[in-house]
């Protein structure tokens, strides 16, 4: 049946205005349907996180009706292509077409929730959900402030997700847990790539987010004590911090590669890290969040979720595989050597790795499967 726009009760609920919810908030207004969105915080909503947006999630933007040409006048900086460095190798791409964006979570936050609310979404901040009843006509949320009720329910928070324990969805296989810390930096940026720094303590990831300001971001498989100590295992890295001035305070996190076995059940769906994540080494969670936002608003126009489940498949395969493979490296120092060592070799191997990380083409080199794993084991022999 559609959807009834003289509704008492917005046709969609989103649970969390993180990237994810606000991204499908966006999407299933454009598609004409009266969303509202709660959320326990009150802008502007900050999350560790590496703060680039590679040109797959500038594109996805776009079909969520952004002008990414005024984007790129917020305070942000144009990001070339990705460096890989350890102690032995240097290796970088460009970007094929477009550049990405560096620009800080807060400034995403900001223009996202104001792209909902010139699209009439409703917000309720500082309302945490304290308990949910779903029916096959509706479901009905009882905040600390209010009772609301919705068609759809869209649970978009997080990892830790009330809507996915209540609803029965937190079935899934966890390939990695590691845990994350992001600082800010005042300093004129040396570089206009991501930067990925490797050492057997785990990676430092760089990315310019203004002309006076760089984000670093530090992920390893054990505590991370400080941004300070941390640094030492990355004295490169160090070096171009030397004179660098901190911003803020640290801010961690936890990074999970983890698969939902399904991210819908009758009219409730999950979206973002809610509905399963990859590593961050991808650089890819708010590209999946984007694409997801689309695919779900489709099928919540169509009435039908089965078309988000399978769509949501679709989307996670490829940065399922590049998270799986990249953790590789960071597992095995010498499997890292050596694959960093054939990149620097042969940059044209590394350029397309890129490109099909970013949907841009064919991974030729591992033959049509794309079993990019497998061939980074054949790089040890």
């Amino acid at each position: 049946m559609p959807f009834s726009t003289t509704s008492t009760q917005p046709d969609v609920l989103v649970v969390g205005a993180g990237p994810a919810g606000l991204a499908a908030a966006i999407a299933s207004a454009r598609e004409g349907l009266q969303v509202e969105v709660i959320d326990g915080m009150k802008p502007p909503i900050d999350k560790a996180c590496g703060e680039g947006l590679m040109p797959d999630s500038l594109e996805s933007l776009a079909a969520l009706g952004f002008n990414i040409k005024e984007l790129l006048h917020t305070e942000s900086y144009p990001l070339r292509g990705i460096r890989f460095y350890n102690s032995k190798s240097t290796v970088e791409a460009s970007f094929p077409l477009n550049s990405g964006r560096g620009i800080r979570r807060t400034v995403l936050h900001e223009l996202l929730v104001d792209r909902a609310a010139s699209l009439g979404v409703r917000f309720h901040w500082e309302n945490s959900v304290q308990n949910i009843e779903s029916t096959t006509s509706g479901n009905l949320i009882r905040t600390n402030r209010q009772r609301l009720a919705a068609r759809y329910l869209v649970g978009a928070d997080g990892h830790q997700s009330r809507v996915a324990a209540t609803m029965g969805l937190t079935d899934a296989t966890v390939h990695s847990r590691r845990i994350g810390l992001r600082q800010h930096y005042s300093i004129t940026p040396w570089t206009s790539f991501v930067e990925v720094y490797w050492s057997d303590f785990g990676q430092a990831y760089v990315t310019p987010n203004s002309f006076n300001e760089i984000c670093v971001a530090f992920v390893a498989n054990t505590k991370i004590p400080s941004p300070q100590e941390v640094l030492t295992h990355f004295p490169a890295l160090a070096r171009h911090l030397s004179a660098a001035q901190l911003v803020g305070t640290p801010r961690g996190s936890i990074t999970l590669h983890r698969k939902l076995r399904r991210v819908t059940t009758g009219n409730v769906a999950l979206i973002g890290d809610a509905s399963g994540s990859v590593d961050a080494v991808t650089g890819e969670g708010l590209a999946l969040c984007f694409r997801q936002a689309t695919a779900l608003s489709s099928a919540l126009k169509a009435d039908d979720l089965n078309l988000y489940q399978h769509a949501h498949q679709r989307i996670q395969r490829l940065p399922s595989l590049m998270s799986r493979s990249l953790l590789l490296m960071d597992r095995s120092p010498r499997l890292r050597d050596r694959a960093l060592s054939v990149f620097q070799r042969h940059p044209a191997l590394f350029e397309q790795l890129l490109q099909k990380h970013i949907g841009y083409s064919p991974l030729r080199f591992f033959g049509s499967d794309g079993l990019l794993a497998t061939g980074l084991h054949m790089l040890t022999n």
